[in-house]
């Protein structure tokens, strides 16, 4: 976790294939922890070809029922076929507006919020944007991206800052006194 939250929880992301990866992620992580996914996470990318929208978008019926097998990633149902689903909903939406990773970042006028939080705990489950990025992924077909699933998002790919500012992280991703 130390690790996670060093190197990796709130650095802008933009590669379409990631941010697909941490969707599925973090959707799977709805009623779970964290640190559950991070563990499956090498097995989350085995078992869905390392995230690729066009190759899980192929999935078949067969392959969920060989998934729902697999100790190497969360074996529900729902949340499996809803990889699936959203790999198709992101070739739909690039289909239509272009890059994943762009129609993300517009919801942040493509730059990072820079919250000033004092305290971790003081962080929001949800915002704004993650409401409007939520309810237009689902009208978009897109599952598991509702508000808080997409507020965490927001946070783990870099569009939204919320290290505490005492976090040498938060200068490092932006923040300025």
């Amino acid at each position: 976790m130390v690790a996670y939250h060093d190197d990796e929880w709130g650095v802008p992301q933009h590669d379409r294939v990631r941010l697909f990866e941490k969707l599925s992620l973090e959707g799977a992580q709805a009623g779970l922890s964290w640190r559950t996914i991070l563990n499956k996470r090498d097995g989350y990318r085995a078992c869905f070809a390392g995230f690729e929208p066009a190759k899980v978008a192929r999935f078949t019926d067969a392959r969920v029922e060989k998934l729902l097998l697999d100790a190497r990633i969360v074996r529900n149902r729902a949340k499996v076929t809803s990889v699936i689903d959203n790999a198709k909903s992101v070739l739909r939406l690039e289909r239509e507006l272009g890059d994943f990773g762009d129609y993300l970042w517009s919801f942040v006028d493509g730059r990072p919020i820079v919250n000033r939080w004092q305290r971790g705990d003081a962080l929001p489950a949800t915002s704004e944007l993650s409401v409007a990025l939520s309810k237009d992924l689902k009208r978009r077909g897109f599952r598991f991206v509702g508000p808080t699933t997409m507020y965490a998002l927001m946070q783990s790919v870099g569009m939204v800052n919320d290290h505490a500012v005492s976090c040498f992280r938060w200068k490092a991703l932006g923040g300025k006194r």
